[in-house]
């Protein structure tokens, strides 16, 4: 069974996407603003939702595929070099990054934001230190559902990764949809978009440093 911390640093990652203003919620309280209702802003949700965790789908995807043709110790310097190197990316050229939707766009044109938006954030990233760990407890798990006597066979360890793979985008999801759906609502509700001339947070600081620091942290502890 995996470790509970696990699922507890997945669900917080999850929040923290929420409430980072370029992974959705703004674009559903400017929506709702521009509509004059509250359910504009709860319509946006879904398909901002949906957009981000595929664009985190498509990494773990990315990353089941590569365990298949590499060797087990090269998953873990691989991850390190990927998390670090995109970090530095977004420190030195991330910001310039553009990706621009219509404000009447529909719940296509969202989701492809949504996507996009988290690809360029490499949201799917910092989700496989996570799924790293999960993916032996997964394996094993898959082992004991083939009854008595079954073999870790490629079949059954590639079925761990995939259950191991589809909770992780799914708890991921669920968390960062509730947080932009309580985030959006409350400012919404509450200040409007005037709490950007009052305060503001670079969350694109804070995610690059966060990449570095997940690499550096899996270089130093493993």
């Amino acid at each position: 069974m995996s470790d509970p911390w696990q699922w507890l640093a997945l669900l917080g990652l999850g929040a923290f996407h929420g409430v980072n203003p370029a992974m959705g919620w703004l674009f559903a309280v400017a929506l709702g603003l521009q509509e004059g209702r509250r359910g504009a802003v709860v319509r946006a949700l879904p398909p901002i939702a949906l957009g981000h965790a595929l664009s985190v789908l498509l990494v773990v995807a990315g990353f089941g595929m590569v365990q298949l043709a590499a060797t087990p110790h090269l998953l873990e310097p691989a991850t390190v070099a990927l998390l670090i190197g995109f970090g530095v990316w977004r420190l030195v050229r991330g910001y310039r990054h553009r990706v621009r939707v219509g404000m009447r766009t529909g719940f296509a044109g969202l989701t492809l934001w949504s996507f996009l938006m988290a690809s360029a954030h490499g949201a799917g990233l910092m989700v496989l230190p996570v799924l790293l760990g999960m993916l032996a407890p997964a394996q094993m798990l898959a082992l004991s559902l083939c009854g008595p006597g079954a073999a870790m066979t490629g079949t059954v360890a590639a079925l761990g990764s995939l259950a191991a793979g589809l909770a992780v985008v799914l708890v991921h999801m669920a968390a960062m949809l509730a947080m932009i759906a309580a985030v959006a609502l409350v400012v919404f509700d509450t200040v409007g978009l005037g709490i950007l001339r009052r305060g503001w947070v670079n969350f694109d600081l804070v995610w690059a440093g966060a990449l570095i620091g997940t690499g550096l942290a899996i270089l130093v502890l493993g």
